[in-house]
């Protein structure tokens, strides 16, 4: 008797692309056509672009968070854990499991997105003392870090400490930078209503960066805009500079000024997964070079989209231009690359990845927002309908647009709480305990490994 064995395919990653690709491949290809399999340490996929808002208490974490596991024709076999090589030659994929185990995972089509990691600098101490805005423990952590500072300030007898954690800085004027500052400046500035012993005029709130404009992709008059409203609210904006020296009660700016602090929070950009490096194949700043259909050009079976993949961007006549990581083209990137692995495997034509940009929407709490839709641009409370309305619409379940909707209207209604969940007495919560950049085998390991097993 034959034995069929059906192919496997293999997706890195639950991001925006990961999932989008795995969903595709369900609904699409037959039971008996492949079977696939998701490595991912959490079984669930975040909603990035929302997480300033559960760091500032306005959405609650398990509202953008949305199971992996809640769909009735869920038949993906889920690996928990990270990818840490891949071998492309032999086809293996090196996985390291949540236990500490290594193992070898073989497969027909391996679909990479693995998504980003922080950005970061030789800058001495930063590491040690920063905190990040990349996964959903940050953003809780970040939420119990700031109101405890507040905590400490009012029963502080002293002067100078309580100045000092009533200062904050976040560093990098990208979306997640911006956003995180002007939801957690809302947030202070509501919660220093309930320490009558503190003066409102103490917290201070820095947001600096080191190129001359503060998301220059909105284009001068909303970037403009976007920065009269931070600093309307107080936030003290410094561009063209960068840290210099961190320390775990001061920062030190690249202008020289030393800024007493015990809050510094680096969200400044994103590089593409080093898993991309361990290929041995041409990257492009880090992100994996692809043709237009997503395909690694010189070897079979090997797909790659999202942050880690420069993707030709086809809808733009610049030569050499790819499509910026962004939640929209990860979405579109994801399924389009499962009707290309389904056309793989039945022996058809593959075809190029084409999206105009939609636009850019930045929500900065309230009624306040600037986006530009379609290249239209909108300032306050229509802006806001637009960028809450994007957010909410790309919420894959239902049931998640339910919770975010909840939550915002009880924030609109009840305002902010201030309840701290006593999550900081159980770990330092700084950049180095979440980018274990260092975690990955070099293509030598990986041949070692694949040569051996």
């Amino acid at each position: 008797m034959d034995i069929v064995v059906r192919p496997k395919i293999l997706v890195v990653g639950a991001g925006f692309a990961g999932v989008g690709c795995v969903r595709r491949l369900e609904r699409k290809l037959g039971s008996d056509e492949a079977d696939v399999a998701l490595v991912t340490p959490v079984s669930y996929q975040l909603y990035l672009p929302l997480l300033p808002q559960v760091a500032s208490g306005v959405l609650t974490p398990q509202s953008i968070a949305v199971s992996l596991r809640r769909s009735r024709k869920y038949r993906t076999r889920i690996i928990p854990g990270g990818a840490i090589g891949v071998d492309p030659k032999a086809k293996v994929c090196v996985v390291r499991k949540i236990t500490g185990e290594i193992v070898n995972e073989r497969y027909d089509q391996i679909v990479l997105a693995p998504g980003s990691v922080t950005r970061t600098f030789d800058i001495p101490g930063l590491t040690d003392n920063a905190r990040g805005m990349k996964t959903l423990a940050e953003a809780a952590f970040l939420r119990d870090h700031v109101i405890s500072q507040l905590d400490l300030a009012d029963a502080s007898q002293d002067e100078a400490e309580r100045a000092a954690r009533l200062q904050f800085v976040v560093v990098g004027g990208g979306y997640a930078g911006t956003e995180t500052a002007a939801c957690l400046r809302r947030l202070t500035q509501n919660a220093v209503k309930r320490y009558p012993r503190l003066d409102p005029k103490l917290i201070k709130w820095h947001l600096i960066d080191i190129a001359p404009k503060l998301m220059p992709e909105l284009g001068d008059k909303l970037g403009r805009s976007a920065q009269e409203i931070l600093r309307k609210r107080g936030i003290d904006i410094s561009l063209g500079v960068s840290i210099a020296k961190a320390g775990p009660d001061e920062v030190t700016f690249t202008d020289g000024r030393v800024i007493p602090t015990h809050t510094l929070i680096w969200t400044a950009g994103v590089a593409a997964s080093p898993l991309m490096a361990t290929l041995g194949a041409e990257t492009v700043k880090g992100r994996l070079a692809v043709s237009s259909e997503m395909s690694l050009p010189g070897h079979d079976g090997v797909f790659a989209l999202g942050d880690a993949a420069a993707v030709p961007d086809e809808a733009k006549d610049t030569e050499g231009a790819v499509c910026p990581p962004t939640a929209q083209h990860a979405m579109r990137q994801g399924k389009h690359v499962a009707d290309n692995v389904i056309a793989s495997l039945r022996g058809q034509r593959m075809t190029p990845y084409v999206h105009n940009d939609l636009g850019l929407v930045v929500d900065l709490g309230g009624h306040d927002a600037v986006s530009k839709p379609l290249g239209f641009e909108l300032r306050g409370l229509p802006a806001q309908v637009v960028a809450r309305g994007y957010h909410w619409s790309a919420l894959r379940t239902n049931v998640a647009k339910v919770r975010v909707a909840t939550n915002w209207a009880l924030n609109a209604v009840a305002g902010h709480d201030f309840v701290a969940t006593g999550l900081l007495s159980r770990s330092s919560a700084k950049l180095r305990d979440f980018e274990h950049t260092s975690a990955y085998l070099t293509p030598e390991q990986i041949r070692e490994r694949t040569e051996n097993g």
